[in-house]
């Protein structure tokens, strides 16, 4: 009688237990292939991501500019026109993602909120904190898609 654990089958051979080339074994690469993520549409849910990330950072822009008015005191109109068009310009490309483009976009979409520390010490804020989050976003990209 064999124990309930033991294949029957099995040989106690090393070669024969599973390689890294072995496609039977759940997540590891096969030799040749990219490594599957497990994703049924690995681009569409980075798109999804991405779009999802800029989403929230138009949000947050557009609700920051009251409490921003009101406790930072001087927020001057092309300040407000600022965050605007940049929440605009979050939206546009966030709707954008199928383009290959539209990741660089992003990304100097960041850089153009941090620049408008210049007008308000809280956009630097808001733009360092999206910025890390839009690295983040891009390294989840590059960890999924290869």
């Amino acid at each position: 009688m064999t124990d309930p654990q033991r294949d029957p089958h099995a040989t106690d051979d090393p070669a024969d237990q599973g390689s890294p080339a072995d496609p039977s074994v759940p997540g590891e690469r096969v030799a040749g292939q990219p490594r599957r993520s497990g994703l049924r549409n690995p681009e569409r849910a980075v798109r999804g991501l991405g779009a999802g990330t800029l989403s929230l950072e138009a949000l947050v822009l557009l609700l920051a500019i009251q409490p921003i008015r009101v406790v930072g005191g001087d927020l001057s109109g092309a300040a407000i026109g600022a965050v605007v068009a940049l929440a605009v310009a979050a939206i546009v490309v966030a709707g954008m993602m199928r383009r290959p483009w539209a990741w660089h976009a992003g990304t100097v979409l960041q850089g153009l909120l941090m620049l408008g520390g210049l007008l308000h010490w809280s956009l630097l804020a808001l733009g360092i904190i999206f910025a890390l989050v839009w690295a983040y976003a891009l390294h989840v990209r590059r960890v999924i898609l290869g």
